[in-house]
């Protein structure tokens, strides 16, 4: 019985730390432009309502959705391993290709804020592989 809680009390925390760490990722292109993506989601909220369809991209709507999935996740008893795996999928697209934008381009700053997300994605497939749950 313990040892299921405590395993349950683990995914919650990856849940929650996945998307934290999520919310960290940095975005520069240009010269003086640059965004955390907590910053970039505040803007494409904002724009949601007054015009919808300008913020319907695949690398606006599925990290969107991802981050929605992982929160549902931390509602539930028992965290689904398929909510949760399709949460890590939807937002690893966007910081994985930030990882690759980072590492191409030679920017540690954006290479770097992704690395807490995609280590914490690991640890947590991981994590989901071993458990019972």
């Amino acid at each position: 019985m313990l040892d299921i809680s405590k395993g349950l009390l683990i995914s919650k925390l990856y849940n929650f730390l996945l998307v934290v760490t999520s919310l960290f990722g940095y975005l520069e292109w240009g010269k003086h432009n640059h965004s955390f993506l907590f910053q970039a989601e505040a803007e494409v909220f904002s724009k949601f309502i007054s015009d919808p369809l300008a913020v319907l991209h695949p690398l606006t709507v599925l990290p969107l959705f991802g981050q929605v999935i992982l929160l549902c996740t931390l509602f539930q008893k028992t965290p689904g391993k398929t909510l949760t795996f399709l949460g890590i999928g939807a937002l690893g697209i966007l910081l994985v290709f930030l990882f690759v934008v980072g590492l191409l381009s030679l920017n540690w700053k954006i290479m770097g804020s992704t690395i807490p997300f995609i280590g914490l994605s690991i640890l947590a497939i991981r994590h989901l592989r071993k458990s019972n749950l």
